[in-house]
């Protein structure tokens, strides 16, 4: 198997308005031979580390999973995918904590990463400027990872999207399809056409054109079909500080919540994120959505939390 179809691709038939437009032409698609099947296989877990230092709150979390080498194995290629999409700063909660970003750059280097990547479709322009804005390259170069900016079509690969009502394909960065090891870092913030981003929004930032999908009325379909084909291996929640109101660039009213989510049910992830907010998991589409889909348990008294 190629490390490309380790990405865990299931693709989808159907079509919806504005949406048609996402098929194209299905010549030079890509199909995985890896499917994720519906229903639970494992009890999900949680783990939620508490505290005011970003850095050692990702650690605990990780080890309360059984540690970075659980996931990332001696000569790896590791792509992470924090939210780095606008020109903010840490303090308006817009996007992630480079302190978290750097810090999982750094387990992965200690569990023997042979190659870090940290890889975002910036909205603001130039990328450079909000890398540097938002703190995730000089941290991100610092602890050792090399900073991407998938600004460049030709850094996308289409992949098809089969057995979901809307998507048929997408165009996926390159990169993730390539990674040995997949992590998602999103920042938990609210949302205005979703309620709220977390995990599974933030994976819209691996796609050539969100456009399409915020232009339907289809958006939280879109979100969960897509999470049928990009499955990341962990998902690490940056809930130091999270974005209350005019989200998702901000700036707006923020709260400091202190803690950091690690899990790999990435519907599990965003059920105890939209707790955060005050919302029921149910009430915010996409996640109900993908439980549907067998994605995940959105139920969570029926998850294992460990805090620490």
């Amino acid at each position: 198997m190629s490390k490309y179809t380790r990405r865990e691709f299931i693709v989808t038939a159907g079509k919806a308005g504005a949406l048609v437009a996402l098929a194209g032409c299905s010549v030079g698609k890509e199909t995985s031979t890896r499917k994720i099947k519906p229903g639970k296989t494992a009890a999900a877990q949680l783990a939620v580390a508490s505290g005011k230092d970003p850095a050692a709150m990702v650690a605990a979390a990780v080890a309360a999973l059984g540690g970075m080498e659980t996931f990332v194995k001696q000569g790896n290629r590791v792509v992470i995918k924090p939210n780095a999409a606008w020109a903010r700063t840490p303090e308006n909660a817009a996007t992630t904590n480079p302190k978290v970003v750097a810090a999982i750059v750094e387990l992965c280097k200690k569990a023997g990463a042979s190659e870090i990547l940290v890889v975002e479709h910036a909205i603001d322009k130039p990328a450079e400027m909000v890398f540097n804005i938002t703190g995730i390259r000089p941290a991100c170069e610092a602890a050792g990872a090399k900073v991407i900016s998938a600004g460049n079509q030709s850094m996308y690969r289409r992949v098809a999207i089969e057995n979901c009502k809307i998507l048929t394909e997408e165009q996926v960065i390159k990169h993730v399809l390539d990674a040995d090891v997949f992590i998602n870092v999103p920042v938990g913030k609210c949302h205005s056409d979703t309620k709220v981003s977390l995990g599974m929004k933030n994976l819209m930032g691996v796609i050539w054109s969100r456009q399409p999908w915020h232009s339907s009325d289809s958006v939280h379909q879109c979100i969960a079909e897509f999470c049928t084909a990009v499955r990341p291996d962990l998902i690490i929640l940056d809930a130091n500080r999270i974005l209350l109101t005019n989200g998702p660039k901000g700036p707006g009213e923020t709260k400091e919540v202190g803690q950091v989510i690690a899990g790999t049910d990435p519907v599990a992830v965003d059920a105890y994120g939209a707790t955060l907010f005050k919302l029921k998991p149910a009430d915010v589409d996409h996640i109900r959505i993908a439980n549907e889909l067998g994605l995940g348990e959105i139920d969570l008294n029926k998850v294992k939390i460990v805090k620490v």
